[in-house]
């Protein structure tokens, strides 16, 4: 017998992990746990990325003498081999071993303690070399010998370009599917509920469903991972993620591939709902996400890309999440057209993401409204920041950014519409800043931000400040505050305005005295600081005040 030991230099090779594809299904081999090979009585080495794929691929050889060697992965050895004739199996009905064809078959070595790791693993069967090469879906007869013949299954026909997969039918899974479409093709998921476990795509396909069918999660698992380029997902109804603190489990997690499209879907309590890890040039769009946690820690994000590129993402529908969009380590990204309403932290959270266009998104009703921070060249166009409220919410924050451009966005009813900490040349144009509480608050640490063309109107306090030293330009911008005239009717204010009122000055320092806001004491003060400015900082002027409404 012969064992073989990754790193050994007397054994044979250990798999090409990879680097070398499953010579059954075509996958991948990425998964040290899992998979196999046949060595045949010259040194041919055909190898496998799981059991049932080397089980099926040896029922159908025609002269099975030929498979001198038949080695599997050891699951608790990961990268060692150990020969057929040592090797006990175990079929996990479980969720948690993440086997590349979804259906949980693994191998250990003879000594192994089986039911232990059943148990560990949420529960399990053993199986015999014969029933393992059954469930992979051929038929051994009653031989006692590992000698099958193939029979017309799932796993034993010829690859097909179209797919139909039918609750009842001669294909009943997007997995079973996988093993039979060919790459490139399609697979069409008809109407039904499909509870498979973890549906791995490892190779370029278009799975489409007809008639809204679901794939339910069970409340334990993630539903879809996509390791392939060039898959589209499009037409289906993703449902009831399970909820992990270890991991992110996702309706559909696309990891380190390009290309992808996810279209039209509806994903309703999701954990996470699409996941995007280290993906390039993917699309997600026009999708449904509804979720229905009521705790920051048991829910996850709508929309997430972690170390990713080129990615756009346009008119999807996002609620119910801990943040409704989130982006880390992004570049070059494009949010367009989204509604993200009702989430329970922020509707977009983007960290270290440079690069990236915003255009024509609503934020609504989101628990601390929009955050944007440690990133550089942003831009955010024509979005709506509206009725995000609360004392630790914003319409948007942008902290430790540099070169953003804010341009004919609308900031409406928010405790805070715009909190600027840490913006190194920020420019604000043709915004509106609509009955907020705070239109704009500038932290000392604002750098050289240029407000021009904005409209402020019905604020509690159009402008607040933390430093008596700014940096800030306001100009040409319009004020519904603004009390000053206009002799030469140019269009400008012949009066400065200092939008900055005592009022806000004495709220900032000591937050009860709101309670005062509409009193004539406060009034009396703010009359006074206009026609003897002292308190309030002298560089924050609007010089040119527009007497209309800027267009």
């Amino acid at each position: 017998m012969v064992i073989a030991v990754a790193g050994c230099t007397n054994g044979r090779k250990t798999l090409d992990y990879g680097r070398a594809d499953c010579a059954y299904c075509r996958m991948r081999i990425d998964d040290s746990r899992f998979g196999g090979e046949i060595i045949s009585a010259h040194g041919k080495r055909t190898q496998f990325d799981a059991i049932e794929c080397l089980a099926s691929y040896y029922a159908a050889l025609p002269d099975r003498s030929v498979a001198q060697t038949v080695l599997v992965a050891d699951f608790e050895h990961p990268g060692r081999l150990i020969p057929l004739g040592r090797a006990r199996f175990v079929r996990v009905t479980g969720s948690r071993t993440g086997s590349p064809m979804g259906r949980g078959m693994l191998a250990v070595s003879a000594g192994a303690d089986v039911r232990r790791l059943a148990e560990l693993l949420g529960g399990g069967t053993e199986l015999s070399w014969l029933e393992v090469v059954a469930h992979a879906g051929v038929d051994t007869g009653a031989e006692s010998a590992v000698t099958a013949r193939a029979v017309s299954t799932p796993a034993a026909t010829a690859r097909r370009t179209v797919v139909d997969v039918i609750p009842r039918g001669p294909v009943h899974s997007i997995g079973d599917a996988l093993l039979v479409v060919n790459r490139g093709g399609t697979i069409i998921v008809h109407a039904g509920v499909y509870r498979d476990s973890t549906i791995n795509v490892s190779i370029p396909v278009t799975i489409i469903g007809q008639g809204w069918p679901v794939l339910d999660g069970e409340h334990n698992r993630q539903i879809m991972t996509v390791t392939a380029d060039s898959v589209t997902v499009r037409g289906i109804h993703f449902r009831n993620v399970g909820v992990a603190f270890t991991e992110d489990l996702a309706a559909i997690k696309i990891v380190k591939a390009s290309d992808c499209v996810i279209s039209g879907n509806d994903i309703d309590d999701a954990f996470f709902g699409i996941y995007l890890q280290e993906a390039r040039r993917c699309v997600v769009d026009h999708n449904t996400l509804r979720a229905t946690s009521q705790r920051d820690a048991t829910s996850g994000n709508g929309i997430h890309l972690w170390n990713s590129r080129d990615v756009t993402i346009t008119g999807n529908r996002i609620s119910g999440h801990r943040d409704g969009i989130y982006f880390e380590f992004v570049r070059a990204a494009h949010l367009r057209d989204n509604v993200s309403e009702g989430n329970l932290r922020y509707g977009l959270h983007f960290m270290y993401s440079d690069s990236c266009d915003y255009q024509t998104n609503v934020f609504r009703r989101n628990g601390a409204g929009v955050a944007v921070m440690y990133s550089h060249v942003v831009a955010m166009t024509g979005n709506r920041f509206e009725d995000n409220s609360g004392s630790a919410s914003y319409g948007l924050l942008l902290k430790e950014i540099a070169d953003a451009h804010l341009e004919r966005n609308v900031f409406a009813r928010n405790t805070t519409a715009l909190f600027a900490d840490g913006a190194t040349r920020l420019v604000a144009r043709h915004n509106d800043f609509l009955s907020n509480g705070w239109a704009v608050r500038l932290s000392a640490s604002a750098d050289a931000a240029l407000f021009t063309g904005n409209n402020f109107a019905g604020n509690t306090f159009d402008l607040a400040t933390n430093s008596h030293s700014n940096t800030a330009t306001f100009t040409g911008n319009y004020w519904s505050a603004y009390d000053g005239y206009d002799l030469n009717h140019d269009g400008a204010g012949d009066v400065a305005f200092r939008p900055v009122r005592l009022s806000s000055i004495v709220v900032a320092r000591n937050e009860p005295a709101l309670i005062l806001l509409r009193s004539t004491f406060l009034a009396l003060l703010d009359a006074a600081e206009r026609i003897i400015p002292a308190l309030t900082p002298g560089g924050l002027v609007d010089a040119a005040p527009s007497m209309r409404w800027v267009r």
